[in-house]
């Protein structure tokens, strides 16, 4: 599976836990650092951001890919839409959380969040 990172980089007992969650290897984590200048389009520097990254339709559609979203919230909506676009399908995220009490902070992995299959449930209440 490939990671793709958009957030800080995952250490090693985080890409540990998520491979103990979904019971696979990650082959890669690909990290895409989400820096985006705030008084320019986001469309143009996700395009940019993605670009080097050389995946092709059928790897894009057809290989396991795990999302580290960045924090911020118009970033991640701009990230889910065009991966959306590009796979056919909202990808899986990884959900981190921070450690109760741990000086300094440290972040460990809650969850891997299904949102195709968020998607789809939700898609049954639509009338």
């Amino acid at each position: 599976m490939l990671v793709l990172n958009f957030s800080h980089p995952l250490t090693g007992e985080q890409a540990g836990r998520i491979e103990q969650l979904l019971g696979q290897s990650i082959e890669r984590i690909i990290a895409l650092p989400a820096q985006f200048d705030q008084q320019q389009p986001f469309a143009p520097q996700l395009e940019q951001l993605l670009s080097g990254m050389n995946l092709t339709p059928q790897e894009w559609q057809g290989r396991p890919l795990l999302v580290a979203l960045p924090a911020l919230s118009a970033i991640a909506a701009a990230v889910l839409a065009e991966l959306h676009g590009r796979m056919g399908y909202f990808p899986p995220i990884v959900r981190l959380r921070p450690v109760a009490g741990a000086l300094p902070p440290r972040f460990e992995v809650a969850e891997v969040l299904n949102l195709q299959a968020l998607r789809d449930t939700a898609r049954k209440t639509r009338i």
